[in-house]
């Protein structure tokens, strides 16, 4: 690797807010914000929306959908044109 032109791969705390969930690893993530993890170090803190504990796929929990809302919307919309006539 040439010297100088790599940012700076340092250890990093993810955390994700919605699910109190939070993991340290290694980026080059940067950040203004620090958090104090469990071994006594302060180290950088980037929030994060979703991580593997708020995800529906490795939750398991999915989300309901209102597609009755949507399928009702949908024909109102349409009925009112009638139907088409072939010229």
């Amino acid at each position: 690797m040439k010297p100088g032109i790599h940012p700076e791969y340092r250890p990093v705390v993810y955390r994700d807010k919605g699910a109190d969930f939070a993991f340290l690893t290694r980026s080059t993530a940067t950040s203004d914000q620090t958090i104090e993890w469990t071994d006594g170090n302060t180290y950088p803190v980037i929030d994060v929306q979703i991580s593997s504990a708020s995800h529906p796929f490795w939750t398991g929990k999915q989300r309901l959908l209102d597609t009755a809302g949507r399928v009702e919307k949908f024909r109102q919309k349409y009925a009112r044109r009638g139907p088409q006539t072939s010229r």
